[in-house]
């Protein structure tokens, strides 16, 4: 279930994508910015709250310049516990104008622990990935992965697609775009489904929002792995997530957003 939260942020890049060059002016949030949310799983058409997550922003720095450093972070209830253990920590480090340094990610799910780690280098107009992937305790796999675009882990991108104009979109428009994770960097798409109004039955606020869905190849055909609903306005905030799993559905609610750059 955490992967797919994750896909959330991709699913934000896909507002961005359109735009090619690596640097981007940040106008979406600020060092300070904190989001929190609820996640729950469906269970023979009753919704339940199985955990949480949140996302966090600071400036700081990094190899001595400056920098921003967002992590995000998932955990089950300990109710869900029983069934699945979740815990999940995603961290990257970005220029201020939103050029990826380095990324990590460590993840238990059930009884699977992966680690993944990326660092990125930049010269002659191409981008070098050092990429390393530890699945439990099976031999550490590392690669280097030269490319001429500009990849992004899953939490750069989010931060890179919240500064992009969500009126430039077409219901229909597919965007692609250069993943990069701990055991490979490839290419990923997205889906702009229109703009929707939606209202959170949990805190009773309405949203106009921007609709998109991280889709991927089943055989010939597509499905839909996560639909995600971004706040149309400056701050691009994603508010709900719609997964759609192998074993069922799940959703994630928006809770409280602290630290917010435009009101």
């Amino acid at each position: 279930m955490k992967h797919n939260f994750i896909l959330l942020l991709t699913a934000l890049l896909l507002s961005l994508s359109a735009e090619a060059q690596c640097p981007v002016r940040n106008t979406a949030f600020q060092s300070g910015e904190h989001l929190s949310y609820d996640l729950y799983f469906n269970w023979k058409f009753i919704w339940f709250k199985v955990g949480s997550a949140d996302m966090d922003i600071k400036q700081t720095k990094y190899k001595g310049q400056d920098a921003y450093r967002a992590y995000l972070i998932t955990r089950g209830s300990k109710t869900a516990d029983r069934y699945f253990v979740l815990r999940d920590t995603l961290t990257t480090y970005t220029t201020l104008d939103i050029v990826p340094l380095f990324y990590t990610k460590n993840a238990l799910e059930g009884k699977r622990y992966t680690r993944e780690k990326v660092i990125y280098s930049y010269g002659e107009g191409r981008t070098s990935l050092d990429l390393t992937y530890q699945k439990n305790s099976d031999p550490v796999r590392r690669q280097t992965v030269t490319v001429n675009d500009c990849p992004y882990d899953m939490i750069s991108m989010l931060l890179k697609a919240r500064s992009f104009d969500g009126s430039k979109f077409k219901k229909g428009d597919r965007i692609k775009f250069l993943m990069a994770e701990g055991k490979h960097c490839e290419e990923q798409y997205i889906v702009y489904r229109g703009r929707e109004k939606f209202t959170n039955e949990y805190t009773d606020e309405t949203f106009d929002c921007l609709v998109f869905s991280f889709v991927e190849k089943d055989g010939r055909k597509e499905k839909d792995v996560v639909t995600f609903y971004v706040t149309n306005d400056k701050n691009h905030l994603p508010v709900r997530l719609d997964l759609h799993l192998k074993f069922g559905s799940a959703k994630a609610f928006l809770k409280s957003a602290k630290g917010v750059r435009n009101k």
